[in-house]
């Protein structure tokens, strides 16, 4: 996984090169900042640790998930960022299905020796429930604020909390 890793974009080359939603890119970025429970997380956290997403600038999960890594990356050197095309990917992509689904982004947890010891995705766990109780069945054009929405409220602390979650605290 290591060569796959070594591929992927820089958040901030991904960032450059956005053509969908960049707008909304660059505003969700610019406000991202660490919760204070994610700070102290990722500081008990030992080692170092690689994090391989899969994603496309299209995906109005991702544009709220990644922004927060890209501050998670920048605040501990520890942890590395780097995205990849779920498009371009397909072997990688069929190994994270979501119930059968090429649901994205998808973030593999990778130690350092670039094994994988965990992913997460596409998105957290009580937005989830709430879109599959009462999002998915609405048209697209009401579901995405409602996204958006839970997203804002939230400001990244479910997301780096389930992605914390899943890496050891010591190695």
């Amino acid at each position: 996984m290591e060569e796959r890793f070594l591929q992927g974009e820089t958040f901030q080359d991904f960032l450059d090169s956005v053509q969908s939603h960049e707008t909304l890119w660059h505003q969700i970025y610019e406000r991202a900042e660490l919760p204070p429970e994610a700070e102290e997380s990722a500081a008990a956290i030992r080692g170092d640790w690689n994090l391989l997403v899969l994603a496309e600038d299209w995906c109005g999960d991702a544009v709220h998930v990644l922004p927060y890594l890209a501050r998670l990356e920048e605040a501990f050197p520890h942890f590395q960022l780097r995205i990849l095309s779920r498009d371009q990917n397909p072997d990688i992509m069929d190994a994270h299905l979501t119930n059968g689904a090429r649901s994205i982004p998808v973030v593999m947890v990778l130690d350092d020796e670039f094994r994988e010891v965990a992913w997460w995705g596409p998105r957290p766990g009580p937005l989830q429930e709430l879109f599959l109780a009462e999002i998915k069945h609405l048209s697209k054009e009401e579901r995405f604020p409602r996204i958006r929405a839970w997203f804002a409220r939230d400001r990244g602390r479910t997301t780096l909390a389930e992605i914390l979650g899943r890496i050891p605290v010591s190695v």
